[in-house]
């Protein structure tokens, strides 16, 4: 463990075998930083925190502040963060906001200078996000995600997992699994072939969902009758299920 001697570190916080902690970091009361991480220098940590192991933080970043809602009054809340993350400078995460709700980050993920992941939002594994990437509250993002930069995404909304949003998009509603969003309003340009294809994905896989596509975006059909030809028309598939259930399940809406 190697702490620079300008580092505050509380008593209250516990930090892992294997850390570097950098001149002028500040780690608060009820941080638990795992093994292996790297704080560069003036960054922020605070708590209730669990950060696990290989993390690295880049200067200025400031973790697990408080919620920016007005309606947090200083109740106990929560951050979770997995393994091998890459937070670049000046990147902001928030906890949660009603008492023992929770911000949670996944594991493998690289968040670009100046993103922000506001109060209880849920952010899964292998996700990028490039600069200036923001979330509002409660935004679901799933794995394998990559967040345009300068997109801004509406609270309460989804991003399902291998999508692709085009830089300064404006996202307000779900953006479907395996999709590109784009625009201000955004827009589903296609689905996210490259993308998949990089992530080997098959052939016949990449067939069956630019037809669900199809039916989707470039049919007469509103989305429940897209979903029920989807089933009816299209063999099982994982992939596909994943689609239509994030669509059945769709809150706000999908962009369309």
């Amino acid at each position: 463990m190697s702490i620079h001697p300008t580092a505050i570190i509380s008593p209250k916080a516990e930090i892992g075998a294997g850390c570097e902690i950098g001149p002028y970091c500040v780690v608060g009361d009820g941080v638990i930083l795992g093994d292996g991480c790297w704080l560069q220098h003036h960054v922020s940590l605070n708590g209730p925190s669990i950060i696990g192991k290989a993390n690295q933080f880049f200067s200025f970043a400031s973790i697990g502040q408080r919620s920016q809602d007005l309606k947090y009054n200083g109740e106990p809340t929560h951050l979770e963060v997995g393994d091998g993350n890459t937070f670049r400078e000046f990147v902001t995460v928030n906890r949660g906001t009603a008492p023992h709700s929770k911000t949670v980050i996944g594991s493998s993920n690289h968040f670009l200078a100046y993103c922000h992941i506001a109060h209880d939002c849920c952010v899964g594994n292998h996700v990028i996000f490039s600069n200036n990437g923001t979330l509002a509250g409660h935004v679901t993002v799933e794995d394998h995600v990559v967040l345009g930069g300068l997109t801004a995404v509406h609270q309460f909304c989804r991003i399902g997992k291998f999508a692709m949003t085009g830089g300064c998009s404006k996202i307000v509603q779900d953006v479907p699994p395996y999709m590109i969003a784009d625009g201000n309003p955004a827009r589903i340009r296609g689905i996210n072939k490259v993308g998949l294809e990089r992530h080997g994905f098959t052939p016949e896989t990449l067939r069956h969902l630019k037809e669900s596509y199809r039916l989707l975006y470039r049919s007469d059909l509103n989305v429940g009758q897209a979903v029920e030809q989807i089933r009816a028309e299209l063999p099982d598939n994982p992939d596909l299920e994943h689609l239509v259930e994030f669509v059945s399940r769709s809150a706000r809406g999908i962009i369309k």
